[in-house]
């Protein structure tokens, strides 16, 4: 998706010379935002100047220049070169720091302006984050063996103390939001938890911080039974646990519902717990979220297959909101996939093209992954991104999950410090690499939460989806038979390309210190501005001393000294 003719805005005496890209236009003659209609001056506006962009291509001859991106009501109104030959003297230095002005006293019509450093991305965004376990390893037993079952055992023993502490409960996610808009979120899924020893003490922090942070980020609250919805293998009707989540996603401001299956007793309740949650997804028109196939056992049935089949007729029989997306956590246990079930895959994915995203959790997955390899062989499992993008045309976001817990004690809340992480992992340092672990941050991440929020207008059935054309990696010379009428094959098509288009929101991050995808994916810069919306709402920067240098001594090894 990109910039069209028809959305250029050029006066007679300005038009664009024959080797512009017909994507932009040339600047205006007072360098202030073009009306796109009627009354378009009444709204606010924000002028990024001289920044580099993302474009779909590598082609220097776009990537090099400088341009300015022009927001009126929230949205892109325009992009424009930002000098006649798009370059040259208005490189900023590797020091300089973008200027940010209001022209007016409410601060409604602002500028940015770059000096020719950064590159401004799409916002970023948590497409699977704990707001209510975040910061709370100093509160749990210290851990010993810190395999899955210590962290589940530790962490429910804290979580006990929530309903008695609503304070902290709020002010850990306060932080952990604050820090996140910082680093340029925009949108999040916040998992909350639901069950009998917390109760609705997650669900109510997670609304008060929902509208506490509502014009700063979009916070989407999914409730969530982390505990197992069955008491025991014997029981043929769900406990309390599933009362209380029947319960909890009647709240006003709930958006998602999910689970873990895998806690269940066993693999049949498993399934029940999967029917379950669908059921009261369908009820309230909510998107679901599962915690699915954490493990890395050859012999485990993989559940994905069962989502899909339930999604798949829940779509026939109208039983699924249009627009509703389901997002899978982990999943692990895809990398011990062969040929045969990627191909089944991507038939479901992208010839069915049911609204469903994988989300590796990299940080928990490798620290949780493999603890029984014997003789030091301990294999690592998290969704290779930019592998399953190139070989099977699958895009997966990845995400951050948790924040200095049991379950992932290290790493901080930054979504792009999982691209050098990935870099590593994954090997994959290439430009397509990269380009493919910053989409799984931005515009993956934000099709895994189905960006807008619930009771948002439909897109356009014929608009672009994120993923590539049905047919484009099909292993199959005839498309799907049975295409389902009941949902969109574009559930946010404003985030089909990294590069700003006339129309998309206005949810920049800009990175101060990096001017192209590359270097943004293997060194992110410190340094960055948060747009919402057309506004801008945090800005990060580093402050740095070093002692000043004075005429060394000299050694008393260096020759000729004494011994």
């Amino acid at each position: 998706m990109g910039l069209s003719q028809q959305h250029l805005h050029h006066s007679p005496a300005h038009r664009p010379p024959t080797s512009l890209h017909p994507l932009l236009a040339p600047p205006s003659p007072l360098g202030l935002p073009a009306a796109s209609g009627a009354g378009a001056g009444d709204y606010p506006s924000l002028v990024i100047r001289n920044v580099h962009l993302p474009f779909d291509s590598d082609d220097p001859t776009l990537a090099d220049p400088l341009y300015n991106v022009y927001c009126i009501g929230g949205r892109v109104d325009r992009v424009e070169l930002a000098t006649a030959n798009g370059g040259g003297s208005s490189h900023g230095s590797r020091h300089s720091t973008p200027e940010y002005q209001t022209r007016d006293r409410q601060g409604a019509h602002a500028e940015l302006d770059a000096q020719g450093r950064g590159i401004l991305l799409p916002a970023l965004c948590h497409a699977h984050i704990h707001l209510d376990k975040c910061f709370l390893l100093d509160q749990c037993d210290e851990l010993v063996t810190g395999n899955f079952a210590e962290a589940l055992r530790v962490t429910a023993k804290a979580k006990s103390s929530f309903p008695h502490n609503p304070d902290d409960l709020y002010d850990r996610g306060r932080r952990l939001i604050t820090e996140s808009v910082e680093c340029g979120v925009t949108a999040m899924r916040a998992h909350v938890e639901v069950d009998e020893a917390v109760h609705f003490a997650c669900v109510d922090a997670g609304l008060r911080l929902q509208r506490h942070f509502r014009d700063i980020c979009h916070v989407q609250i999914a409730v969530f039974a982390q505990e197992p919805l069955f008491a025991s293998a014997q029981d043929e009707r769900p406990g309390l646990n599933y009362v209380l989540l029947q319960s909890a996603v009647h709240r006003p401001g709930v958006e998602a519902v999910g689970s873990a299956p895998y806690v269940e007793p066993t693999l049949a309740h498993a399934r029940r717990n999967i029917d379950y949650v669908f059921e009261l997804a369908a009820e309230r028109g909510l998107h679901v979220d599962f915690h699915l196939d954490y493990n890395l056992e050859p012999g485990a049935e993989p559940l994905l297959w069962y989502v899909l089949d339930q999604l798949r007729a829940r779509i026939a029989h109208g039983r699924w909101r249009p627009g509703a997306h389901v997002c899978v956590g982990h999943a692990t246990r895809l990398t011990l996939f062969g040929p045969g079930e990627w191909a089944r895959l991507r038939e479901a994915l992208l010839e069915e093209r049911l609204p469903l995203t994988l989300v590796g959790l990299p940080q928990s997955d490798l620290y949780m992954m493999g603890r029984n390899g014997a003789g030091g062989d301990a294999p690592r499992g998290t969704l290779n991104v930019p592998r399953l993008k190139e070989e099977q045309g699958i895009r997966v976001a990845m995400a951050v999950n948790n924040v200095e817990n049991a379950f992932t004690p290290q790493g901080g809340v930054d979504p792009l410090g999982l691209c050098p992480l990935g870099v590593a992992v994954f090997q994959a340092g290439t430009k397509n690499d990269c380009r493919a672990l910053l989409e799984s941050v931005t515009l993956t991440a934000r099709l895994a939460i189905s960006g807008a929020p619930k009771g948002s207008p439909s897109p356009h059935p014929h608009s672009p989806s994120l993923h590539p054309h049905p047919h484009s990696h099909s292993p199959h010379p005839h498309p799907h038979p049975h295409p389902h009428p009941h949902h969109s094959p574009a559930p946010y098509p404003h985030y089909a390309s990294m590069t700003p288009s006339p129309g998309a929101p206005a949810d920049f991050v800009l990175l101060h210190e990096n001017d192209t995808l590359h270097a943004a994916a293997l060194r992110p810069s410190f340094a960055r501005t948060t747009v919402r919306g057309g506004r801008v709402v945090a800005c990060r920067v580093a402050r740095a001393w070093i002692a000043p240098q004075r005429t060394p001594s000299p050694s008393p090894l260096t020759p000729g000294s004494a011994a």
